[in-house]
């Protein structure tokens, strides 16, 4: 939730101009008047294929070789164009294309690594699938090679369900990843967003989705009538939290991602908003309003019972939990301008953390809690920017303009965020270095307010 798009009803925050400006900026091209549909309902390409515009100067050259697929599988896309499509948007590796291939292996007796020498692969991904007859299952198994090495350097086994089709793809391209770059890949991960159809018009429709984190396989989880804003992963990543207008005024809901469980924790009066679960999952911190100013506030989920974190006369929103659960970072303009601030819980210490810029907010630290991302204004536009606490040094990652609501991948090496492409709302995903880039337009409608999802519970067991 961008900063003050909460606060449509608070009238000091309205009489303020940076808050008028960000107000028209984000506000108004968010409010979602939406349709209650049943929970699951299967949304029709929310997203379409990833735009990669800039990956690393010198990519991995990896060959990753269609599997061998008997002909009852297909019709299913070739595991090989998941796995291999991950790797490309990851910008780190620059997967060859199996037209320019000089064999197709299947298994290691048929790999010739000279073979993959001459094309100038340093690493080798072969794979095979077998339909199991007595159950409709499918066994997946893979073997990743070091070329110049001549030896396995992974290898997996997997038995899945034809459902599952998608999740092996994007878990063996996981293991490739984290077996090379040494690095926990994220790609068997799953973002939220916020779906806008005909925004603006009398037919406007708007939805909370969820879809596998390169946009496939969509689906709405809660639309309504009113305006859904802020949505925010369980540590688990079996709840979401977010921002409901549907009781005519902003309210704190919890849902299951997957299950009937829907409950609304706030409904006070002012201003209920950002609601960010603890890394333990146990407590959220929001901002309520409660008759005065915005401040932030932490709740003990099992026994509703609040906590104040903030008493100024400013506005404190945008809370976000530090990696071990001490301290909370959140965006104030008690100095003037909206600035991060960061507050431990047990002392109630208060410092300010960012000083380069008149505009930074809605901030989330890095998972060594030692780097921080935020949007930040320079020269009149709205980028997202990367911050060494320990050096005060500002590094902007992104080009596009008015970027807003940077959300982390759980491993730290990507975020995604809202921007413009074309007068429309796309989202768009950075490294944290800001050498690779890629969009997730959408035909349909304008899409805001992503979050990407901690690491997901394995649903895929090992033979």
């Amino acid at each position: 939730m961008s900063y003050v798009t909460g606060f449509v009803s608070a009238r000091n925050v309205l009489m303020r101009p940076w808050a008028l400006s960000h107000l028209r900026r984000t506000y108004f091209g968010l409010i979602l008047l939406l349709l209650v549909v049943a929970p699951g309902l299967q949304a029709a390409s929310s997203l379409d294929t990833i735009i990669i515009d800039r990956g690393v100067d010198e990519p991995i050259r990896i060959s990753i070789v269609p599997f061998a697929m008997p002909e009852p599988l297909s019709d299913e896309a070739n595991l090989s164009s998941i796995v291999a499509f991950d790797l490309a948007r990851s910008g780190q590796f620059d997967p060859l294309a199996s037209e320019n291939m000089l064999s197709y292996p299947s298994t290691r007796e048929a790999v010739f690594f000279r073979d993959w020498r001459i094309l100038k692969s340093a690493y080798l991904v072969i794979g095979r699938t077998q339909l199991l007859p007595e159950d409709g299952k499918v066994l997946v198994e893979f073997e990743l090679y070091d070329v110049a090495g001549e030896r396995s350097l992974e290898s997996g086994s997997f038995t899945i369900e034809r459902s599952q089709w998608r999740d092996v793809g994007h878990k063996i391209a996981d293991l490739v990843y984290a077996k090379i770059t040494g690095v926990q890949g994220a790609f068997a991960t799953k973002i939220l967003y916020v779906l806008a159809k005909d925004a603006g018009s009398t037919s406007a429709r708007y939805q909370l989705e969820l879809a596998d984190a390169d946009g496939a396989r969509a689906r709405t989880l809660y639309s309504s009538a009113e305006p859904i804003l802020s949505a925010s992963w369980s540590p688990d990543g079996r709840q979401v939290a977010y921002v409901s207008f549907e009781t005519g005024r902003p309210s704190i809901i919890l849902q299951d991602i997957d299950g009937p469980y829907r409950e609304r924790l706030t409904n006070f009066k002012g201003i209920n908003s950002s609601p960010v679960f603890s890394p333990d999952g146990k407590s959220l911190a929001m901002v309520l309003s409660r008759g005065g100013d915005p401040e932030i506030f932490v709740m003990d989920i099992a026994s509703r019972k609040l906590r104040r974190i903030t008493r100024h006369h400013g506005i404190d929103t945008e809370p976000a939990w530090s990696p071990d659960g001490k301290s909370i970072v959140f965006t104030s303009d008690r100095g003037g301008r909206p600035q991060i601030y960061q507050v431990e819980l047990a002392t109630n210490f208060l410092e300010r953390l960012t000083f380069i810029g008149d505009y930074n907010a809605r901030a989330r630290l890095l998972p060594d809690g030692k780097h921080l991302v935020f949007v930040h204004r320079r020269n009149g536009v709205f980028h997202i920017a990367w911050q060494d606490l320990e050096k005060d040094s500002v590094l902007v990652l992104t080009a596009t303009d008015l970027d807003e609501s940077p959300s982390l991948a759980p491993n730290g090496a990507m975020l995604m965020y809202a921007t413009q492409d074309q007068g429309r709302g796309i989202l768009a995903v950075v490294s944290i270095d800001g050498r690779v880039k890629y969009r997730l337009p959408s035909s349909v409608g304008d899409v805001r307010e992503p979050a990407w999802s901690p690491f997901l519970p394995d649903i895929l067991s090992a033979n």
